[in-house]
C-alpha cells in the first residue's frame, strides 16, 4: 500500500559518513569524488532536493543480498588505523564500515520515501560504490551492493514483483548481475565498456528478450573501447524496449558517469547529455508502469571535472521527471 504522490520532487540522501572512507593515495576511488557531488548539488538550482541523512542499513537488509558471514568478516576486517587490501583494488579503511552501512541505507530509505509518496525518485549520493560485490565478495572498490540491497528491500519490504535496474556505468555491474539472476522477477539491463574489467557482461542470445511471468531478464550491450554517443544510445535503446516489455514495479538506476570522455579509467566518449537522456528515458518508462518510481545510486565516475557536471545533469532530469 502506498500513500497518495505529493508535488514531483526529488530526494537527495547522503552522509558524510561516506567521505570517511578512505583509500590508498594516488586511489581512483577517493573521497574527493563525493565532495565534488555534493558541491555541485548545493547550488541554488537544487534547492528543490528533499536533503535526506542516510540511515544506517541492518544486518537484515544486508542479508537478503550478502552472505552472513560475508558481512560480519568483512565487519570484522576494518582496521583501527591504516588500511587493509581485500585485492589489488578495494581498501578498507577505519571509516570504512560505517561508510559501507549507510551507503546501502541510502538506497533503502530511498525507496521508503519514494513508495510512501514524499518524492517521486530519489539519488543516492554515496559510496563506497556496489555494483561489482557478490554476495561473498568485495571487488572493483566495491564491499556492499547498495543498489541491490534496495532492489531487495522493495520486494520484501512492499511486496513488489517486477524490480529493474540499469546500469550505465563503464564496467559491467557483475555482482549484481548474478544477484538478479539468482531470483525470480528481476531485470538488470547494462551498457558497458567490453572487453574490460570485470570480464563478465557478454551480449546473450536474442532469447534474452523474452520475458514472460515474473522471470528474470539480463540484458547486456557490450560497448568496443572508443564507442561515443551513438553506439550508447542504439544499446541503451534496446535495453529500454526491453524495460518496457518487462513492466517493472520499481526502476533503479547503478548511475556511474566513468564513460564520459574525460574520464580516463576507460575508453568510452560519452558526454553530460547522454547520461541525462539516459534518466530521462528510464523516467518515461517509469512514468507508464510504475509511478514514477526510481531510485539512482551513485557508482563509478573518477574525473572529478566532468563526473560533477554528469551528476548535475542527471539529477536535473530526475528533477524534471
Amino acid at each position: 500500500m502506498t500513500a497518495s504522490r505529493s508535488a514531483a520532487t526529488t530526494a537527495f540522501l547522503t552522509h558524510p559518513a561516506c567521505l570517511g572512507h578512505q583509500t590508498p593515495p594516488g586511489h581512483p576511488e577517493s573521497p574527493a569524488r563525493l565532495q565534488v557531488v555534493l558541491d555541485a548539488l548545493a547550488g541554488d538550482e537544487f534547492r528543490g532536493l528533499k536533503r535526506v541523512r542516510a540511515p544506517r542499513a541492518r544486518l537484515g537488509a544486508l542479508a537478503r543480498v550478502h552472505d552472513r558471514s560475508y558481512i560480519r568478516a568483512l565487519l570484522a576486517a576494518i582496521p583501527e588505523t591504516g588500511f587493509v587490501m581485500i585485492d589489488s583494488d578495494t581498501a578498507l579503511s577505519p571509516g570504512s564500515g560505517e561508510a559501507a552501512l549507510r551507503a546501502a541505507g541510502a538506497c533503502v530509505q530511498a525507496v521508503n520515501l519514494v513508495m510512501a509518496g514524499e518524492v517521486h525518485n530519489a539519488f543516492c549520493a554515496v559510496r563506497p560504490p556496489g555494483h561489482h560485490a557478490g554476495p561473498a565478495r568485495a571487488m572493483g572498490f566495491c564491499l556492499i551492493n547498495n543498489v541491490a540491497v534496495g532492489a531487495a528491500h522493495a520486494r520484501a519490504a512492499f511486496g513488489l514483483e517486477r524490480i529493474a535496474i540499469v546500469d550505465f556505468d563503464v564496467h559491467h555491474g557483475n555482482g549484481t548481475e548474478a544477484f538478479c539472476a539468482a531470483n525470480e522477477g528481476y531485470f538488470y539491463g547494462s551498457t558497458h565498456q567490453s572487453p574490460f574489467f570485470p570480464g563478465t557482461g557478454k551480449q546473450a542470445d536474442p532469447q534474452e528478450a523474452q520475458a514472460e511471468g515474473a522471470g528474470t531478464l539480463i540484458v547486456n550491450r557490450p560497448l568496443e573501447g572508443g564507442a561515443a554517443s551513438a553506439a550508447f544510445r542504439a544499446g541503451f535503446t534496446d535495453i529500454l524496449l526491453q524495460l518496457s516489455r518487462f513492466r517493472p514495479d520499481f526502476i533503479f538506476i547503478s548511475a556511474g558517469f566513468d564513460a564520459h570522455r574525460d574520464d580516463h579509467m576507460a575508453q568510452l566518449k560519452l558526454e553530460e547529455a547522454d547520461f541525462a537522456w539516459a534518466t530521462e528515458k528510464v523516467c518515461e518508462i517509469a512514468a507508464k508502469s510504475c509511478q514514477g518510481r526510481v531510485v539512482s545510486t551513485l557508482e563509478g565516475g573518477y574525473d572529478l571535472a566532468s563526473l560533477a557536471r554528469s551528476v548535475r545533469a542527471h539529477v536535473e532530469a530526475l528533477m524534471a521527471a
